[in-house]
């Protein structure tokens, strides 16, 4: 993973040199901002590999926003949130705002370079996969690499975390994955969270893809077990 360049933006200038150091380490080539301003404008200026962001910043009212602003500029850059806010609530929304992870302030140095390394690692999977891999369900066709879906005559984007959990499913047709295995691999979450969360998004794909979301033949309930996708 050396050479990956990373863009870090955290206003706390103790927490900055704690991760700039030991990233550097890991000889990662890291550039430090303080405001989502100049956070945006690296981006629009310069490729990286990566982004750190704080979701609380002075120039920022909330860094769910700027978590939009860079989904907009690029929606496959890996992003990982850095906040103290660590309700359940919190992560949901900075993983629906686009976010990749979520870590919570205090954090431990070497649990952030894991996920780093992993988020690293998995986009340059996503990457070595044929463009434009597309995969179909009914008359739906899916671009597995930027989301966009269409038919003979509609045509809709899956966010980032719908496309995530698609692609589980599609990885992992005709296997019964755990409610566990899905809070893990899409949001991040402890195996044993008590959310609905993992529910709204299966209601999600139902009714995208199913003719009848009453009655899935896709993305099959099994009771006391989890899902199953069946193409």
């Amino acid at each position: 993973m050396a050479n990956k360049r990373i863009l870090l933006v955290e206003d706390e200038a103790h927490i900055a040199r704690g991760i700039l150091f030991n990233l550097e380490r890991e000889n990662y080539t890291v550039i430090h901002v303080e405001s989502a301003r100049d956070a945006l404008e690296q981006l629009r200026r310069q490729h990286y590999d990566l982004v750190i962001l704080d979701r609380m910043l002075p120039d920022s009212a909330d860094g769910l926003e700027v978590c939009t602003q860079i989904r907009a500029l690029d929606r496959q850059l890996p992003l990982l949130m850095l906040t103290a806010m660590g309700r359940e609530q919190d992560r949901v929304d900075g993983l629906n705002s686009g976010a990749d992870d979520y870590l919570t302030k205090p954090f431990n140095l070497s649990e952030l370079l894991l996920r780093v390394s992993g988020m690293l690692r998995r986009a340059e999977w996503y990457r070595s996969r044929p463009a434009n891999e597309t995969f179909e369900i009914d008359q739906w066709h899916i671009n597995l690499d930027n989301g966009e879906v269409t038919d003979s005559s509609n045509t809709f984007t899956l966010t980032e975390l719908e496309l995530r959990m698609l692609r589980l499913f599609i990885e992992h047709q005709g296997e019964v994955l755990s409610r566990g295995f899905l809070l893990k691999a899409v949001w991040g979450m402890a195996p044993n969270t008590e959310t609905r969360t993992l529910d709204n998004f299966i209601v999600r794909l139902r009714k995208y893809f199913e003719p009848d979301p009453a009655h899935p033949r896709h993305f099959i309930t099994v009771r006391g077990k989890g899902y199953r996708f069946c193409a």
